[in-house]
C-alpha cells in the first residue's frame, strides 16, 4: 500500500442498516463513509437515505462499521433531505452530503480535509467499500479529477464501482481529501467537492460544523505532535511537497490551524474574505480582487486562499509572499476574534497564539510585514489588559488592520448586494442577476439567469443567490444592503418582505431567528430605477440628490389629484406631462409620497414623471387598502421624512416603521407595506452604520 492508502483505510467506514449482527456477509449494506473528526463521519445523503424516514426521525438509525468496531450513528446534518418523511428517496441532487455522529468511534483515525477548492486537473485516488466482487471489501482505484462542473467534481480514469458512494477522493499531489464519491455516469464519475461542506453550515443546526472542523484540526495536530500515533497526514504531506513549493509548509499549517481551532469562529464568509483581501493588498502592494468569489466558513479556509499566494506581476513567484500573507492574516484573525468575541476567547490560548505568530514572523516574514504584525499584536496585548470591547479599542484595532489604501475610510459592510432584474424577454420572463458591489465601484457577479423567470417566480429563483450574496457581503455588525434595479412595472414587488430561510412559518418560535425574518426588518432594502441608471445622470437628478442628501425632508403628493384626505378624487387622472411640470416645481428636499401602487395605471405614469423630474427618493404604499387610511398614511410619511434628517437617515426610520407594523402589539394605528425608491446618481456605499436595536417608539401623532 502507498502511504496515502495506508492512512485512508483506518478512516473508512461502511454504512449499513442498524442492528446487532456483526457478520459482514449478512449486513444490509448501504454505502461508504469516512471519519473527518473524532466521532464524526461524512457520507452521501443518498447513502443514509436508504434507511427511509427513520433516518431523519431517529437518533440512532444508521449502522456504522469500521476497523475499530461497530455501532449506530445519528444523522445530524444532511442536504438534501427527502421532500417527504415517508421513505421517499427524493432526487438526491448536489451537494448530496451528510454528517453522522458516531459515539464510541472517537479513536478512529481521520482523513485530512483540504482547506480550499481542488486544483484541476488533479491525479486522485478513490476509496470505499463495495460488494462488486461478491464479498464486501475495501476498494481502491486511481483516476483524474478533470473538471468542476457547477457543484460536481468530474472524475475520469478508474470507474467507480457500486458501493463506494460516500468514500473519499484523495488528491495524490497534495495528500488531502478533495471530494467524496457520488456516482457514475455513462462516461465519467461524479464526486462531491469537499467545499460542499459549506452548504451544511446553512442547514438548521449547521453551527455544529464549527466544532467538528475544530476537532478535525486538533486531531491532526495531536497526531503530528505524537510520532508514536502511527501514519500521519502532515508528515506525508511534507514528503510530497515539491522543492520550492509556494504553499504553506504542512508543519506550520497544522500548528496554525490548531490555534485557529481554539478561537471563536468567524461571523460569516464576508468577515473572512475581508481579511483575506486586506492581506493580499498589503503583501503584494496592489489593491486587487480575485475574479472568483469564495465562500469560506472557517478561519482555516481563509488561510487556504493565501498559502499559495503569488504576485500577479511575478511569473516566477516568490515563496516568501505566502508566508508573509498567512502570518499577517493570522495576526488579523487573532485581533478580529478577540475584539468581536471577548467573552469567548481563552486569554491564555490567545497569548500562546500571538507568541507563536511573533516567533514565526521573526523567523520567516519580511521586515515590513513583521513590523505590521508586531504593531498589531502589541496593540492587541495592551487592549487585552485594558478590556477589549471599549469604543476606543474597537476604533484602534479596526484602524490598525486596514490596508494603506483604505486607511481613514469608515468601517462598513464588505460589500452590498445588487439584484438586477432586466426588461422581460420571451414574453413575460425577466432575466436575473445577483452581484456584489464593493466600495460602490467594483462588481463581482455571483448568479445569473438569462432565460428569465415569471414575475411570480422571482422570490423562488432569487432566494438562495440572495442568501449567499448577503453572507459574503456582511462583515460583523455591518450588514450588506440590498439594492434592486427593477423595471418600473416591478416596483411593487415586495422585496423587503421576502424571507430567505426555507422555513415557511417564521411565527414558529422554534424556527424564528435573524435569518427567517423579512429582509427589510434587518437591513437596508431599496428599489432603484433600472432604466434611469443605464444612462448618464441628468442635471435634475444630481441637483435633487444634493438637496435631499443632508437637509430636512418634507413630503409632497406624487399624484396631483391628492386631496386633504390623502387620496385622489374620482375622475380623470393627472396627465403625465402635467405631473412632470408639477413634480419639477417641487423643492429639492421634497419627497413625493403616494398611497397606492406605482407599477401600473396612474401610479406608474406619476412615478415615470417623478423620475424624469430627477427625484431620487419616493415613498409609496404598494398594497390594496381602504381609502380611508390614506390620509393617515400621508401624515405618517411626512413624520417619517421629518425624523430622517436627510436621505441616509431615511433607512433607519423605514426599518423602525416596518418592525412596528409587523408586531401586532405596536402596529395599531400604523399604515404599513411601505416601499422606498432610494436612487442616488452617484451611489455612495451603504452599511457604514453598524446594526442598532430598534427604538420601537412610534412617532408622535
Amino acid at each position: 500500500m502507498s502511504a496515502l492508502e495506508e492512512m485512508v483505510r483506518p478512516s473508512l467506514a461502511r454504512i449499513v442498516a442498524p442492528g446487532d449482527g456483526y457478520a459482514p456477509d449478512r449486513e444490509e449494506y448501504w454505502g461508504s463513509g469516512f471519519f473527518i473528526a473524532p466521532g464524526w463521519l461524512l457520507t452521501c445523503a443518498h447513502v443514509v437515505g436508504k434507511g427511509g424516514a427513520a433516518v431523519w426521525r431517529s437518533g440512532n438509525a444508521v449502522g456504522v462499521t469500521w476497523q475499530g468496531g461497530k455501532t449506530t450513528g445519528e444523522v445530524v446534518l444532511a442536504k438534501p433531505r427527502p421532500e417527504e418523511l415517508d421513505g421517499a428517496r427524493g432526487s438526491w441532487r448536489f451537494p448530496d452530503i451528510a454528517l453522522v455522529r458516531v459515539r464510541g468511534a472517537e479513536d478512529a483515525p481521520c482523513v485530512w480535509l483540504s482547506d480550499r477548492a481542488p486544483t484541476i486537473p488533479a491525479q486522485v485516488s478513490l476509496h470505499g467499500w463495495s460488494r462488486q466482487t461478491g464479498d464486501i471489501g475495501m476498494r481502491h482505484g486511481v483516476g483524474e479529477a478533470s473538471a468542476l462542473d457547477g457543484k460536481a467534481l468530474l472524475l475520469t480514469g478508474q470507474e467507480l464501482v457500486e458501493g463506494v458512494s460516500g468514500g473519499p477522493v484523495v488528491d495524490l499531489r497534495h495528500g488531502a481529501v478533495i471530494g467524496m464519491n457520488k456516482g457514475r455516469g455513462r462516461h465519467e464519475g461524479a464526486a462531491v467537492p469537499i467545499t460542499a461542506l459549506r452548504e451544511l453550515y446553512d442547514v438548521r443546526g449547521g453551527e455544529i460544523l464549527h466544532t467538528v472542523m475544530g476537532e478535525h484540526d486538533l486531531h491532526h495536530l495531536g497526531r503530528f505532535n505524537d510520532p508514536a500515533a502511527g501514519a500521519d497526514w502532515t508528515r506525508t504531506q511534507t514528503r510530497l511537497r515539491a522543492p520550492g513549493a509556494h504553499d504553506l509548509d504542512p508543519g506550520l499549517r497544522v500548528r496554525l490551524y490548531g490555534h485557529f481551532a481554539h478561537l471563536p469562529p468567524p461571523g460569516g464568509p464576508g468577515e473572512v474574505m475581508h481579511l483575506v483581501h486586506e492581506v493580499k493588498s498589503r503583501v503584494v502592494q496592489e489593491d486587487y480582487r480575485s475574479p472568483i468569489e469564495h465562500d469560506p466558513r472557517t478561519w482555516r479556509e481563509g488561510a487556504g486562499l493565501l498559502h499559495g499566494l503569488r504576485d500577479p506581476g511575478d511569473r516566477g513567484g516568490r515563496p516568501e509572499l505566502a508566508l508573509d500573507a498567512v502570518l499577517l492574516y493570522a495576526a488579523k484573525v487573532a485581533g478580529q476574534a478577540a475584539l468581536d468575541h471577548p467573552a469567548d476567547v481563552d486569554r491564555d490560548r490567545l497569548r500562546d497564539f500571538t507568541a507563536w505568530i511573533t516567533e514565526q514572523a521573526t523567523l520567516y516574514a519580511r521586515q515590513a510585514i513583521r513590523e505590521d504584525i508586531d504593531a498589531l499584536l502589541a496593540l492587541l496585548d495592551r487592549l487585552s489588559e485594558e478590556g477589549l470591547r471599549t469604543p476606543a479599542a474597537v476604533a484602534t484595532v479596526a484602524g490598525s488592520t486596514r490596508t494603506r489604501a483604505s486607511a481613514g475610510a469608515p468601517s462598513r459592510a464588505r460589500a452590498d448586494v445588487l439584484v438586477d432584474v432586466g426588461e422581460p424577454v420571451y414574453g413575460e420572463r425577466y432575466p436575473l442577476s445577483v452581484k456584489l458591489l464593493y466600495d460602490g465601484q467594483d462588481v463581482t457577479p455571483l448568479y445569473s439567469n438569462d432565460q428569465g423567470v415569471r414575475r411570480d417566480e422571482l422570490h423562488q429563483y432569487l432566494r438562495e443567490p440572495l442568501a449567499e450574496a448577503l453572507r459574503l457581503g456582511d462583515r460583523g455588525e455591518h450588514l450588506a444592503a440590498v439594492e434592486a434595479f427593477l423595471p418600473r412595472r416591478l416596483f411593487d414587488v415586495p422585496l423587503d418582505d421576502w424571507r430567505l430561510s426555507p422555513d415557511d412559518d417564521w411565527d414558529d418560535a422554534d424556527l424564528f431567528d435573524e435569518q427567517s425574518m423579512p429582509l427589510g426588518l434587518r437591513r437596508v432594502v431599496v428599489i432603484r430605477d433600472r432604466r434611469r441608471n443605464a444612462r448618464p445622470a441628468s442635471p435634475e437628478w444630481r441637483r435633487r440628490w444634493a438637496g435631499v442628501a443632508n437637509r430636512p425632508l418634507s413630503a409632497g403628493a406624487l399624484r396631483g389629484e391628492a386631496t386633504a384626505q390623502g387620496h385622489p378624487e374620482a375622475g380623470r387622472p393627472e396627465g403625465r406631462m402635467a405631473a412632470y411640470g408639477r413634480l419639477s416645481g417641487m423643492g429639492d428636499a421634497c419627497v413625493p409620497v403616494h398611497c397606492g401602487p406605482v407599477g401600473s395605471g396612474p401610479g406608474l405614469d406619476a412615478m415615470a414623471a417623478a423620475l424624469a423630474a430627477g427625484h431620487p427618493l419616493v415613498l409609496w404604499r404598494r398594497d390594496g387598502h381602504d381609502h380611508d387610511e390614506c390620509r393617515e398614511f400621508h401624515v405618517q410619511a411626512g413624520q417619517l421624512l421629518g425624523l430622517a434628517g436627510g436621505a441616509e437617515g431615511l433607512h433607519r426610520q423605514v426599518r423602525e416603521l416596518r418592525i412596528r407594523v409587523s408586531d401586532p402589539d405596536t402596529a395599531e394605528g400604523l399604515v404599513g407595506d411601505i416601499a422606498v425608491l432610494f436612487d442616488p446618481p452617484d451611489r455612495p456605499p451603504h452599511g457604514t452604520e453598524p446594526m442598532q436595536p430598534p427604538l420601537m417608539a412610534a412617532p408622535d401623532t
